[in-house]
């Protein structure tokens, strides 16, 4: 798999106006200083978008719930009442709880985790995921392009939880199990606030986008009737990218 030849070939599915989607992983080798983000961290992924990678640690990562599922601490023991009583986003803490455990959030093993835009990484070698910032038409590109060669009934799937776990904890688990499901997100109320309000999360496994890398040019994205009418709206509605 080559980075510069999904490029082209997204571009060529998507249209420029298509911003490039960010990938993800961890490493001991620090990339980029980045200071403390204080509450959601993805307060920080306007400077991804605009071509900067950031470096996120347990120091980095102001918000308990963010260290806890990106791996680098346990978690908290106010998460399950403030989920329940102060967000709530469920009735009870123990309901929390039982999500957390069946979750199974896996711990880093790395000291940091890294964000970047496709295009200022070289190699898929070490990327955990990757992440679509998405808008409904966008999305109906990647949901039915994941849906070609896969029948199974979670080829792209919801679940609860934060913008946190639905990309990085359940894409890694995905991942590192070789799984092949795709993961919609940012329906957390808390995260939505630092992306535009017809923007969605959707994150693929490394483990899946391998697969899908080789489907691409077969799937209704290149040469189909439906996607191209698609496509032009795409181009004719570019994002009003970056953020004010």
């Amino acid at each position: 798999m080559e980075v510069k030849t999904f490029i082209a070939n997204y571009r060529e599915a998507f249209g420029e106006a298509a911003e490039l989607p960010v990938v993800f992983w961890y490493s001991d080798i620090l990339e980029n200083q980045t200071e403390k983000v204080n509450g959601c961290f993805f307060k920080e992924m306007k400077k991804v978008r605009e071509g900067r990678t950031i470096s996120l640690n347990a120091d980095t990562i102001g918000c308990g719930g963010g260290k806890f599922y990106t791996g680098f601490t346990d978690m908290p023991e106010h998460v399950p009442t403030f989920v329940s009583i102060k967000e709530r986003y469920k009735q009870t803490p123990e309901m929390v709880t039982e999500y957390i455990e069946r979750l199974g959030v896996p711990r880093a093993e790395k000291k940091y985790l890294h964000f970047a835009r496709m295009d200022k990484i070289e190699t898929f070698e070490r990327v955990e995921g990757i992440l679509f910032l998405a808008t409904p038409d966008i999305l109906s590109g990647l949901a039915t392009w994941a849906c070609f060669d896969n029948n199974s009934e979670d080829a792209v799937v919801s679940q609860f939880g934060s913008g946190c776990s639905t990309v990085v904890t359940q894409t890694v688990i995905e991942n590192r199990k070789g799984g092949r499901s795709t993961f919609l997100g940012f329906f957390d109320p808390s995260v939505r606030p630092y992306f535009e309000p017809d923007i969605l999360s959707y994150a693929i496994p490394m483990s899946r986008f391998k697969e899908m890398y080789q489907t691409m040019r077969n799937s209704c994205l290149f040469d189909t009737h439906a996607w191209a009418k698609i496509k032009e709206r795409i181009k004719a509605s570019p994002r009003p990218f970056p953020l004010s």
